[in-house]
């Protein structure tokens, strides 16, 4: 099956960069761990663990009970405000960081802006990041372009004619399970690729070389205007995937428009409102790393489950691919996974004996090994058993709620390719597919290690720290 090398790009090159060193952070006396006291000590280095595995409401908690301790102690208020900033909780990112002069506090109160929608006070924070001749934030340079030239703007500012909602059928692409999005850019006609990988809208560089706000027009009945937009070349991944793509959906207007996804009924939807639960649904609780990285928790097993969590990318065609940690942990040698013949022996494919999806338990699930997931882990700093991808969230309804906190899963009447038997319990020979239909079309995507790294939500590097 053909390659789609760029897709893939577009699953690993995600929205978070490490935290800035603590000698950096400011923390002075008030956030050094020699004298922290030993009961303030404990809690915080708990929802450190807590937050490198995604346990992020377990994580409020204990830095809560830290802080409880040490109020004043600038390390433990900065590891609060990620925390926070991941549960969408804005607001108290801006009080627990109120005083706080810092990089990692500025780059924190200026994303905590952006997602609020205060541009101005976005642009004030980063500015005053960017005057520090040590920081390299490439999202902070874009993002502040952007702001000062939306003075007096409303971010994604949603019209809607005829009702309050619009429904628009989905591209069919070639048979891969991808969200393509027919959508207007400023009047004109192009296709869109949903990717909740990138937090922003990214367009095609070809068409606009620099960040700019864009009008986008699903249907004729639902308009959003004043729409950050950064820039991106695109002309690989529309070669891949034989359309134009002009434009790639972020997680940030997915939320703001309480987006649907059926790729099976090939609709997407766009909202202005909060819509009600669906009459028989899964709740997903979902988080986004520095405001942009979308990632979720799950569980492996049925009767005495262990827990797992994910990066979401709807743009990488695998169901899901997992690091080797996350194959250990089911029980499964990789060297005993099958290569994958068309992915040149970079990647093997094997099975989940269960895994459980919201309420939906997945037996025998295909997965693959051998994506490059450790990237994405360095990128976000955190601790993830693999990526989700759109071979399994096309098998279900999807609707984000609560702007974009939960996340609504439906199964289609007709999807039931993970029920109980569909799935074989052995793993295939090589070359041999036993999927049903629809996993037989998700191609074998092989990632590029040195993807290019776009101008996405990013802590700061500074200098002599800079990530490799």
């Amino acid at each position: 099956m053909r390659l789609f090398h760029h897709i893939a790009r577009l699953a690993f090159v995600v929205a978070i960069m490490a935290v800035l060193p603590a000698a950096h952070c400011g923390a002075g006396a008030n956030g050094s761990a020699s004298v922290r006291s030993p009961r303030a000590q404990k809690w915080y280095a708990r929802a450190e663990r807590e937050f490198t595995v995604v346990e992020l409401d377990a994580a409020a908690d204990s830095v809560r009970r830290a802080l409880d301790v040490v109020p004043n102690d600038d390390e433990v208020k900065v590891l609060a405000a990620k925390i926070s900033l991941a549960r969408l909780e804005y607001d108290e990112v801006l009080r627990l960081l109120r005083g706080t002069t810092n990089a990692a506090a500025l780059a924190l109160r200026g994303r905590a802006f952006w997602y609020k929608g205060d541009i101005e006070a976005a642009a004030r924070e980063l500015d005053s990041l960017l005057d520090d001749p040590e920081v390299e934030d490439p999202w902070a340079k874009a993002i502040s372009k952007l702001a000062h030239r939306g003075t007096g703007r409303k971010p994604f500012d949603i019209h809607t004619t005829n009702g309050r909602l619009e429904t628009v059928q989905m591209a069919r692409v070639a048979g891969v399970p991808l969200f393509v999005v027919p959508v207007e850019i400023d009047g004109d006609k192009a296709l869109a690729l949903v990717s909740t990988g990138n937090a922003e809208v990214m367009v095609d560089s070809a068409t606009r070389r620099e960040p700019s706000w864009i009008s986008l027009r699903f249907g004729t009945r639902l308009e959003v205007r004043d729409v950050p937009a950064l820039t991106q070349d695109l002309t690989e991944i529309s070669m891949q995937l034989g359309v134009p793509i002009k434009a790639l959906l972020g997680a940030n207007l997915l939320r703001k428009l309480n987006a649907t996804l059926d790729h099976r009924g090939r609709q997407f939807v766009a909202r202005s409102f909060v819509p009600p639960p669906p009459p028989v649904a899964s709740r997903v609780d979902v988080f986004y790393l520095r405001g942009g990285g979308m990632v979720l928790g799950s569980a492996f097993g049925d009767d005495d489950p262990l827990r797992t969590s994910f990066f979401v990318d709807s743009s990488m065609g695998h169901t899901i691919a997992l690091d080797g940690d996350g194959w250990k942990k089911i029980g499964v040698n990789t060297a005993d996974l099958a290569p994958v013949p068309e992915a040149g022996g970079q990647l093997r494919n094997g099975h989940i004996p269960m895994l459980q999806f919201g309420a939906f338990k997945l037996p025998q699930l295909p997965a693959v090994y051998g994506a490059p997931v450790a990237k994405v882990e360095r990128e976000l700093d955190v601790d993830i058993d693999g990526v989700v991808g759109a071979g399994l969230l096309a098998a279900f309804r999807l609707t984000f709620s609560d702007g974009g906190r939960v996340l609504w899963v439906e199964q289609r009447p007709a999807t039931d390719q993970f029920g109980a038997g569909t799935l074989p319990s052995t793993l295939p020979a090589p070359g041999q597919s036993t999927a049903p239909p629809l996993l037989e079309q998700v191609p074998t995507v092989v990632p590029s290690p040195d993807s290019p790294v776009p101008t996405v939500p990013s802590l700061p590097t500074v200098g002599g720290n800079k990530k490799e």
